[in-house]
């Protein structure tokens, strides 16, 4: 019965130490061995052996790509504008050894670091810049956290802004600053139409003013050649002067006449004497 016993038991140990001893990792992770308490190797994906009862299994890390979510935070831009970003970051444990022991949680570790990063990139931009350069911030990003998260035997693949946009407070803001630069802009385009047009005017009433001018101009340069002629034909001084009216006199009497208003037109009896009485009192010829 104590043989039997003590088969048992050595059946059990033998269980337990190949227990111990063998381990099946599997593809896509690696595991830290410890032995008495200090590192001792980094199992592969597959069969391993270990010292049993001495050695053991730490730490299991993924060996592949793990998507750490970073939550939405406000940022304070350069310009003082609050807006609000989020992002996703891919990252990859290169080095198990250094994840396990350079940091006390490399997930934690490498969201923490993407958020900082991003408040301080983001924080030297203008509003407008950071709202336009998602690419240029995520460069940055990459470029940032590749020396930090080295260390800790991680590679950062990529980090995408998942959403930037202003503050609520902000994109009133924004709205209101819009609507009153159209409403600048309509203003300026209402006031250089104004301009232009009265501009024109002016213009227009100059021309006019100019082209009387000359109409007046001409009319007494017509008029005084007019007189020349008629004093070098008829010879006395005041001959002229009294033809030429005369003949004014006639043609306003034609227009009178030819008015629809007008039913009746009377003609002075003595012509002449009226026209010399315009004269100034000029005897009959």
């Amino acid at each position: 019965m104590s043989g039997l016993i003590l088969t048992g038991v050595i059946a059990a140990f033998a269980i337990l130490t190949l227990y111990q001893g063998v381990r099946i990792v599997p593809q896509g992770e690696e595991w830290i061995v410890q032995r008495l308490g200090r590192y001792s190797k980094t199992l592969k994906p597959g069969l391993n052996l270990l010292v049993p009862f001495m050695d053991e299994v730490a730490y299991r890390l993924p060996t592949k790509d793990i998507i750490l979510k970073v939550d939405q935070q406000e940022i304070i831009t350069k310009d003082n504008a609050v807006i609000l970003a989020n992002a996703i970051c891919f990252a990859k444990v290169v080095d198990p050894q250094k994840a396990s022991y350079g940091v006390e949680d490399y997930q934690e570790a490498v969201t923490t670091l993407t958020m900082t990063s991003l408040r301080a990139i983001v924080g030297a931009m203008d509003l407008d810049e950071a709202l336009s350069s998602r690419d240029k911030i995520k460069a940055q990003l990459r470029d940032a956290m590749s020396e930090q998260t080295e260390d800790w035997g991680i590679t950062v693949r990529s980090v995408e802004i998942q959403d930037i946009k202003p503050s609520e407070s902000m994109q009133g803001a924004m709205e209101r600053q819009a609507a009153a630069e159209r409403e600048r802009k309509a203003q300026v385009i209402e006031a250089e139409g104004t301009k232009q047009a009265t501009i024109l005017e002016a213009q227009a009433r100059q021309e006019s003013a100019k082209l009387d001018a000359e109409a007046q101009i001409a009319l007494a340069e017509a008029s005084a050649k007019s007189i020349t002629l008629v004093k070098q034909a008829m010879g006395d001084q005041s001959v002229p002067a009294f033809y030429l009216l005369g003949e004014r006199y006639i043609t306003a009497m034609e227009s009178l006449a030819g008015s629809e208003n007008s039913k009746i037109v009377l003609l002075p009896a003595d012509l002449q004497g009226t026209i010399g009485g315009l004269l100034g009192g000029i005897k009959k010829v």
